[in-house]
């Protein structure tokens, strides 16, 4: 594999020890696992999901979780492992990674979860459980209401176009009567610090993003995201994180009659496009120290 990589990968794999953990983050369609499968292929190590989306057993396709080809070439871990009516948080996700980097290979944590990274190299507050009436209660109210609810040091911090940003600082008020913003200002030493791992950085011009997010997407809905979909269908719901995937809400709406097919895939693209564009700002105010790599290069 790694005979056929860019000159700018090659220049890369150089610069990494292969004893250190390597993150590697960037929006999406950016060609995050890719570079994490030519790591692994010329140094060896697993490759450790830091999405989202793809924790959940209930779309591949859809959340472009490597295809069962890729998870051939090399361990993967942490995908396609959660229930969608299963909780997941950051928290969970932090004490899975853990004994990855204490024992066995060292991992490549590759992601667009910009909130993981942050719990992995900075640390994350030890928050009391949301009790299950609190969340209905956050699961029945609108974006609006609960940001507006919220503290001011809380909403300068959280991404307020991001529903399930809004409602996890929302119900942590609720549950606590203290700002989400207060506790994790109490955060404890994080599990890994910036110092010891290499900091990747995905960097792409919005045009050559926008145009392989487009590409991307008919390619899932040639190979099968519809479909997903459909297995879903009599079972959908939108108050799930796991059922809010990007483009899932879109092929449901078709699925249900209330969108041409097109329609559905110009909404998905649309939406798609909007999540990159918060993915690129969190990265510029988060990870400014992390080395950049030239997506269209890599």
């Amino acid at each position: 594999m790694t005979n056929s990589v860019s000159a700018p990968v090659k220049r890369l794999l150089t610069g990494l020890s292969a004893e250190q953990p390597v993150l590697i983050a960037g929006p999406t369609a950016s060609g995050k696992s890719a570079l994490a499968l030519e790591i692994v292929a010329a140094q060896g190590g697993v490759i450790v999901n830091a999405d989202a989306s793809q924790v959940y057993d209930c779309w591949r396709v859809l959340t472009a979780r490597p295809s069962a080809e890729e998870e051939a070439q090399a361990p993967h871990y942490l995908y396609g492992h959660v229930s969608a009516h299963q909780s997941y948080s950051a928290g969970h996700w932090l004490r899975e990674v853990r004994p990855l980097l204490r024992d066995g290979p060292r991992p490549v944590i590759v992601g667009g979860t910009g909130l993981y990274f942050s719990a992995l190299t900075r640390g994350l507050a030890d928050i009391p459980a949301v009790p299950a009436e609190i969340r209905a209660r956050g699961d029945a109210a609108g974006r609006a209401e609960m940001l507006a609810a919220l503290d001011a040091p809380t909403r300068a911090q959280i991404d307020t176009a991001n529903r399930a940003r809004v409602q996890r600082a929302w119900e942590v008020l609720q549950t606590t009567g203290r700002g989400l913003a207060a506790w994790q200002a109490d955060t404890g030493a994080p599990a890994l610090p910036e110092a010891r791992a290499h900091c990747l950085i995905f960097e792409a011009d919005k045009d050559w993003l926008n145009a392989r997010i487009e590409r991307r997407l008919d390619l899932m809905i040639a190979g099968g995201a519809l479909e997903e979909a459909e297995a879903l269908l009599a079972d959908y719901d939108p108050a799930l994180p796991a059922h809010r995937a990007i483009g899932a809400p879109e092929l449901i709406a078709h699925l249900r009659g209330e969108m041409t097919l097109e329609q559905a895939r110009e909404a998905a693209v649309i939406a798609t496009r909007q999540f990159a564009k918060r993915q690129r700002t969190w990265f510029r105010s988060k990870m400014r120290d992390w080395q950049r790599v030239r997506a269209d290069s890599a």
